[in-house]
């Protein structure tokens, strides 16, 4: 009983679920970090190849098997005709309006800037900067079936 009398003991329920803006968020900031990979490997000329589990079902067996493949990612960043570099953050197969006059990419000059770019980005999502716009994304599909 001494052990419990030096502990501090409290009553509290643990959270199953983190909130939707919080998973949201998460989301978001995966896909910059694998965006950032993946212009650093470029940089680097190195191989960036991220796997994934797929899984499947043997037509001959039935069997469910798993696999690990790699994952196709896109580049969401190309050169624009002034030769600067343009960089679109998507949320799923849409593109985020940055702010309200409807601007959808970032310029940078040159990698190094982009590769800036996209840390800065992840901290600002983490942060709640770009709640608003993922809100707005994500409300589009439901509004569509009323």
């Amino acid at each position: 009983m001494s052990l419990l009398n030096t502990l501090t003991l409290i009553t509290s329920d643990r959270k199953r679920t983190a909130s939707p803006i919080v998973l949201r968020r998460n989301k978001l900031i995966t896909k910059l970090e694998e965006q950032l990979q993946m212009c650093l490997s470029k940089r680097d000329n190195t191989l960036f190849a991220p796997k994934r589990i797929k899984i499947y079902t043997d037509k001959i067996t039935g069997e469910r098997k798993s696999i690990e493949t790699t994952k196709r990612l896109r580049e969401w960043y190309w050169t624009n005709e002034s030769g600067k570099i343009s960089l679109s953050i998507r949320y799923g197969s849409y593109v985020l309006q940055l702010n309200k006059k409807g601007s959808n990419a970032i310029e940078c000059t040159n990698t190094d800037e982009l590769i800036e770019t996209l840390k800065s980005l992840k901290s600002a999502v983490a942060d709640g900067d770009l709640d608003d716009a993922i809100n707005s994304i994500t409300k589009a599909p439901r509004l569509s079936f009323k």
